[in-house]
Order: structure tokens, then C-alpha cells, then sequence
């Protein structure tokens, strides 16, 4: 059990959160936004005369322009986090290939309990996770394991993004837009999520994601805030985040990057030890 919550709070840690339909009108902001929303979002009128598809359009395709793409990703992230059983803190070392195969290996304690060796592989299909410190094993499980676990409807391609700071669940289904001086304001709606996403102005990278499920009886959130962004290559990355997760319980994580590199060799492999009990 201890191993999941592990597995659990580095998965939504490093970090937590497409598809394609073109807008043709940009409404005012409904009621999609519901009371347990934390952002403040005025109604919008449509300006006379506007190409509002055209704009929505531009948006995203400036916002694309900002992904971060890669063959290689490493970092170093020290992880804060409080939840209704305490606060504690660890050092994550992650290195990712591209839609291949992401290396987890964590450094501290969970709660208190020592957390030294805990290590994870996550390919497109399956995940493995060994613990080297005090009882040895090794688990093996589908992908699924991530979604069954956290109740998010991740796959590996969404998880990758969430981890090298790419925004996740975007789609072009934008309902309603604000324009302001310094943000724009953006309201998605898809299958499953409500979307509410910041951009700055100036470069439109993103400042603070809200997602909200459709579902309101699971009255399940997510707010994810990005902030000291950093040159990466060609690309800017935001080394600082902040996320509140929220559905029965509540989880605040703090991610401060300490280390990270583009397109170098992977620095953290881990081969299964043979004669680990299986768990």
C-alpha cells in the first residue's frame, strides 16, 4: 500500500493534467464554470464585426508553438507536499525518451516512511515498480494501473506531457474567451474535464490551469499554477509549480526543478534485480 501512495502522489506530482473540432463562434461564458471554481471570470460579449472562429483559431495555434518537444528529458525536482495525513517532502530524479519510456527514482520519505529506492519505469503499456529498501520486491502492471489509481483518465503520451511541462487536456473546443491586458483567459470544455486555462499575453505560455469535471458528482479538480520559467533549447520551461488536487481528499505539491536538460543521454536506468519477490 505504501508503494501505490508513492506511485500515486510522484504520478500527480510531477508533477497531474487533445482532441480536435474547429470553433466556428466564441460564446460568453456560461454557467460552465461552477461555484467551486476558484477563478474569476467575468462575462465576455462578443465584439460586432470580429472573425471569432479566426481568433480561437490563432490561439491555438500560438499556444501548439509553445509545447516543448524533445528525444530526451532529465531533471532533478525536490516535491512539498501537505495532505490531511501531514506534510513530508522527497527528491524525485526523472529522465524521460520520448514516447518510449519514463525512469522514476525517489529520494527521501513519504509520510515519514523512508522512500530510499523506490523506483518506477512507465512504457506505453505497462508499469514497473521495485522497492530496494527493506522488503525487495518488484510489482508489475498494465497502464491502466495509473488511471484505475488515480482516477484520471491519463495514458502514457498525457502523462509525458504533464511531466516535461506541456499543457494537458487541450482541445479546440473552446466555448468562451476573455482578453485582457496582461492574461488571456481561455474555456474549454471536453469529454471529460472543463478547462479554464491563463495565458500571458505577451508570449502565451501558461500561468495557471483549472480543470473542473463534467461529472459533478465527483466533484473532482484539479489547479495547476506555473511560474519561473526558464530557458530549455529553443523552448521556455516552467521550473516552479504549484498543484492543488482535490475530490474526497485534498493534496497541495510544490515542484521546484533544480536540474533539467534536453536531449542528453538518460541519466537514471534501472534494471530489475533478479530473485526480488514478486508482488
Amino acid at each position: 500500500m505504501r508503494t501505490i501512495k508513492v506511485f500515486l502522489t510522484v504520478i500527480i506530482g510531477i508533477g497531474l493534467l487533445n482532441a480536435c473540432k474547429t470553433v466556428k463562434k466564441v460564446a460568453v461564458i456560461k454557467e460552465a464554470i461552477s461555484k467551486k471554481d476558484t477563478a474569476q471570470v467575468v462575462i465576455i460579449h462578443e465584439t460586432p464585426k470580429v472573425d471569432s472562429a479566426l481568433i480561437v483559431q490563432g490561439i491555438i495555434e500560438k499556444v501548439a508553438k509553445t509545447r516543448i518537444d524533445f528525444k530526451t528529458f532529465n531533471a532533478k525536482i525536490k516535491v512539498d507536499y501537505e495532505s490531511t495525513q501531514g506534510t513530508d517532502n522527497y527528491v524525485v530524479y526523472l529522465s524521460m525518451a520520448k514516447d518510449s519510456v519514463i525512469f522514476i527514482r525517489i529520494r527521501g520519505s513519504f509520510m515519514g516512511i523512508p522512500a530510499e529506492g523506490m523506483q518506477i519505469k512507465i512504457s506505453k503499456d505497462s508499469v514497473v515498480l521495485v522497492s530496494k529498501v527493506g522488503k525487495k520486491y518488484v510489482q508489475y502492471r498494465s497502464i491502466d494501473f495509473i488511471q484505475e489509481s488515480t482516477k484520471i483518465p491519463f495514458d502514457f503520451y498525457a502523462l509525458q506531457d504533464l511531466l516535461i511541462g506541456n499543457p494537458i487536456f487541450l482541445n479546440s473546443n473552446i466555448v468562451s474567451y476573455k482578453d485582457g491586458n496582461e492574461d488571456l483567459l481561455v474555456l474549454m470544455v471536453g469529454a471529460v474535464f472543463k478547462h479554464l486555462i491563463t495565458l500571458s499575453h505577451n508570449n502565451l505560455l501558461i500561468t495557471h490551469s483549472k480543470l473542473d469535471d463534467i461529472d459533478m458528482q465527483r466533484n473532482r479538480t484539479c489547479d495547476i499554477s506555473f511560474s519561473n520559467y526558464q530557458s530549455l533549447g529553443n523552448f521556455q520551461f516552467a521550473t516552479y509549480r504549484k498543484l492543488v488536487v482535490a475530490e474526497k481528499s485534498k493534496l497541495d505539491i510544490n515542484m521546484d526543478f533544480k536540474e533539467f536538460s534536453l536531449n542528453e543521454p538518460l541519466k537514471y536506468t534501472f534494471v530489475v534485480p533478479k530473485n526480488y519477490q514478486l508482488k
